[in-house]
């Protein structure tokens, strides 16, 4: 059973940044592609970006793409998401999210099998 625990997230000005980060335990964290989402109130949750194992393949959505990094660190079986130029339609539930099964890097949430509980972050104008 692999259990994500995402922290870092809090409230910020607009044009801020923040870096998420999700700790992993109880798998071979270095076998997983891993990726973050979002669910902003109201809104369906979406892909915001995906890293593979070695961190040769990465994702972004297209309204994060040169805003927001996602790296990962397989020694400290933990990856990260740092946001840049943060604006106040970011806000919303991060959630990091572990695919097992899959060596390619997937955009679609039930490609993922384990989730973290979610980590609220409020982009203010």
């Amino acid at each position: 059973q692999v259990q994500l625990v995402e922290s870092g997230g809090g409230l910020v000005q607009a044009g801020g940044s923040l870096r998420l980060s999700c700790a992993a335990s109880g798998g071979t964290f270095s076998r997983y592609v891993m990726g973050w989402f979002r669910q902003a109130p109201g809104k369906e949750r979406e892909f915001v970006a995906a890293i593979n194992w070695t961190g040769s393949s990465i994702s972004y959505a297209d309204f994060v793409k040169g805003r927001f990094t996602i790296s990962r660190d397989n020694a400290k079986n933990t990856v990260y998401l740092r946001m840049n130029s943060l604006k106040p339609e970011d806000t919303a539930v991060y959630y990091c999210a572990a695919d097992v099964d899959n060596l390619r890097v997937g955009v679609r949430g039930y490609e993922y099998h384990y989730w973290g509980q979610g980590i609220q972050v409020t982009v203010s104008s």
